[in-house]
């Protein structure tokens, strides 16, 4: 287990040493008014303190991805921990409390308005579209997977099913209207207990039942041969980075009391989601051969392998409590997925959301297209997630480089890892089954000139924009 104890010091220590060093970066003021007071609602723009804050946002962003990702990602090896640990403390984290804090400071703005600002108007139709799609997608693909999951867990047959995934989705539909202190507020932070109970579990019982983790190695081992690259940055997004967070993160920003909180928050939460993520691909390695893996993957999804690894390794009433853990985390990213699409909708359209009418018609057609989209089949949605997703992570941290070059701080932390993933989702794209199928030299020369073309444009673009003195924040007056 040295691999896997060195893993989980390196996360640590990274919040500790790193984390610090880009909220040094950044600035934080804490003289500054937040927008949970500059722009308080009831609804959306509500002071919470920082354990609650956290506890939301590590529920909002840990959906299925932390856990189906490392399972699939475990098919490839050890080398998955590396793209866990590295991805999370120098790319993930960074993009999370990054477009946090610059929509605490743009009085809780979510992506498009924020890409709209710092890259370009034309970019707030792209970026609402990607968003949406992104959000839409998730929130679709958790409904089907905890569905799955609670069917699974009480052996029921498809009117069971079909009992569940209503009221899957007549829970969004509340979490989705009502205030955020109202549901959200409350039941999340026994939902989070349950959640780091669970995994706490696991990785105990894998030290205590002498389960042997494989030591690094940077051999592929995937049993149908499937290229690491790029397909490991795809397969393992929301346990390193993932673009989803960038639509969860201003939720919390219109609630935070202080921009000290930032850190733990944002950064924090997005190292908790990597060790969660370690523990699943741990268990996965310790537990299954490669071939067995994708045998029960291919049988019944990820979900599968929770249910296996949760009642072999912690018994049936620990493994029950243990899956509920696992399902708690779709349910409550599911829920705040369609929250920020009726937020970011609502923006767009510029629609006040005091009234609980015009947050309805905005809400109902989105669930309307989910439950059409539950008839797809889950493999093909969670390509298209993962692109999407990556996508979007991409833009967020142009996002954050631009907003850190116009304050003239050190913008290499959002753009070095923001111009390697742009390289990564133009190869993909480029070669995937679902993209151009391409293959040979071609896409990693078009791959090279796409990226390299976006590179100088930025520096071009934020020279400009710092020469014209934009004003990245927003005064508590103007929130008001």
């Amino acid at each position: 287990m040295v691999t896997f104890f060195i893993a989980l010091g390196l996360l640590l220590l990274g919040y500790l040493v790193y984390g610090r060093y880009v909220e040094k970066t950044f600035g934080i003021k804490e003289e500054r008014t937040t927008p949970a007071y500059a722009s308080q609602d009831g609804v959306d723009y509500v002071p919470m303190g920082t354990k609650r804050n956290s506890m939301i946002q590590l529920l909002n962003i840990a959906g299925v991805g932390p856990i189906f990702g490392p399972i699939m990602g475990a098919l490839y090896g050890p080398v998955a921990f590396l793209w866990i640990v590295l991805g999370s403390i120098f790319a993930g984290a960074v993009h999370d409390y990054l477009t946090g804090m610059i929509s605490l400071r743009n009085n809780g703005a979510h992506l498009p308005q924020l890409a709209e600002k710092f890259l370009g108007r034309s970019l707030r139709h792209v970026v609402n579209g990607f968003a949406l799609l992104l959000l839409l997608l998730v929130g679709t693909v958790f409904v089907t997977s905890p569905a799955n999951m609670i069917n699974n867990l009480f052996d029921g047959t498809g009117s069971t099913l079909a009992i569940v995934t209503f009221g899957i989705f007549a829970y969004y539909i509340l979490a989705t209207l009502l205030p955020v202190d109202k549901i959200i507020g409350r039941i999340y932070p026994f939902f989070g207990a349950l959640l780091l109970l669970s995994a706490v579990g696991i990785a105990v019982s894998l030290f205590t039942q002498g389960y042997q983790i494989p030591e690094m190695t940077l051999t592929n081992m995937h049993p149908d041969g499937l290229p690491l690259w790029p397909l490991i940055f795809f397969t393992i997004s929301c346990g390193a980075l993932s673009g989803f967070h960038a639509t969860q993160s201003p939720i919390i920003s219109r609630t935070t009391m202080k921009e000290s909180n930032g850190r733990s928050i944002f950064y924090g939460m997005m190292i908790v989601e990597a060790i969660i993520a370690m523990i699943w691909a741990a268990a996965a390695m310790a537990i299954f051969e490669p071939g067995e893996l994708l045998a029960m993957i291919n049988a019944g999804t990820p979900a599968l392998v929770v249910q296996e690894v949760a009642t072999l390794m912690l018994g049936s009433i620990g493994g029950t409590l243990a899956i509920l853990g696992v399902i708690v985390l779709p349910i409550t990213s599911g829920d705040t997925a369609f929250r920020s699409a009726r937020m970011i909708i609502a923006d767009y359209l510029n629609i006040v959301q005091k009234k609980f009418t015009s947050r309805l018609w905005i809400a109902l057609p989105l669930f309307v297209l989910s439950f059409i989209l539950t008839k797809v089949d889950f493999r093909l949605l969670w390509q298209y997630f993962n692109w999407a997703n990556q996508t979007t992570a991409v833009i967020a941290l142009f996002v954050g480089a631009t907003y850190l070059y116009i304050k003239g701080r050190n913008y290499w932390i959002a753009l070095l890892p923001g111009t390697f993933m742009l390289y990564v989702v133009w190869f993909y794209i480029l070669t995937a089954p679902i993209g151009f199928k391409m293959d040979g030299v071609l896409p990693y020369i078009l791959a090279t000139i796409g990226t390299v073309t976006l590179f100088g444009l930025f520096f071009r673009h934020a020279k400009a924009m710092r020469e014209q003195g934009l004003e990245c924040d927003i005064s508590s007056d103007q929130a008001a």
